[in-house]
């Protein structure tokens, strides 16, 4: 049985978002032990100047670095990864033996040296989504992934 974390960067607003990802969640329980762990958004309001947007970030990948679990495979989820399909992506489930991580970062992403210490870069899509979202999709298409590997017929 696989084991994932997700590490996220702050946490739902809206609670239509965290009713979607309990689902998957909660569907996720017969295929392996997936838990989310959220990181504190370092604070940068009233601020867009690129210095404290990289200050932020160092501080959240510091955060992110002591919650990922030991030996993992990490994967961080940013737009300039690799976009794999649902069949994919159970793939990586299936050949893996290590548990997965996957880091989420906030509306500013992810540190870059965060990112070149991940296994993978992985990307939803070439669209822009609300990173709130990205957690709703990701816990499906890890459900899915299981789905396939376990022949079941959620995947059409």
């Amino acid at each position: 049985m696989n084991s994932v974390t997700v590490i996220h960067v702050g946490d739902f607003k809206e609670k239509y978002f965290k009713d979607a990802e309990n689902e998957y969640i909660k569907r996720l329980k017969a295929f392996c032990d997936y838990k989310t762990v959220c990181i504190k958004e370092e604070s940068s309001f009233g601020e867009d100047s690129e210095k404290l947007i990289a200050r932020a970030l160092e501080k959240e990948a510091a955060a992110i670095r002591a919650a990922v679990p030991k030996q993992a495979l990490k994967i961080a989820m940013c737009i300039e990864g690799k976009q794999l399909s649902s069949t994919e992506l159970a793939e990586v489930f299936a050949k893996e033996s290590r548990p997965i991580c996957f880091i989420i970062g906030s509306s500013f992403g992810l540190d870059e040296s965060l990112k070149r210490e991940c296994d993978m870069k992985l990307s939803m899509s070439k669209m822009t989504f609300p990173h709130m979202l990205a957690r709703v999709m990701l816990a499906e298409q890890v459900y899915r992934a299981n789905a396939i590997n376990a022949g079941k017929k959620y995947h059409k």
